[in-house]
């Protein structure tokens, strides 16, 4: 792997914002607005947070409607694989509630 997109990676893992968006997502892809109900951040800095997974090659992303979703993107590195196996999934109430379910 090049080593400055290992850096990138690791960079990005390093928050716990993007930790917990990531944990959020082991379960499967999650429309933008349960993270935003979920996280105790404004919507702003949810998708600055989205955006910096994204350019790391860990998150996809894919639009419906006026919504994004996101999911885990395929053939992570090991190094990122290990990070997330060692999360504890947190699940999302399917109806983007505002509380964990």
């Amino acid at each position: 792997m090049d080593i400055h997109v290992m850096e990138k990676q690791l960079k990005a893992l390093a928050d716990v914002n993007r930790l917990t968006l990531l944990a959020l997502m082991k379960n499967g892809e999650v429309c933008v607005c349960q993270f935003v109900n979920v996280l105790p951040i404004s919507q702003p800095a949810v998708s600055q947070h989205l955006r910096k997974l994204r350019e790391a090659g860990i998150i996809t992303e894919r639009k419906a409607g006026n919504w994004k979703h996101f999911r885990l993107a395929e053939g992570l590195s090991p190094v990122v694989e290990t990070v997330i196996d060692g999360l504890d999934a947190i699940p999302v109430c399917p109806n983007g509630g505002d509380m964990r379910c």
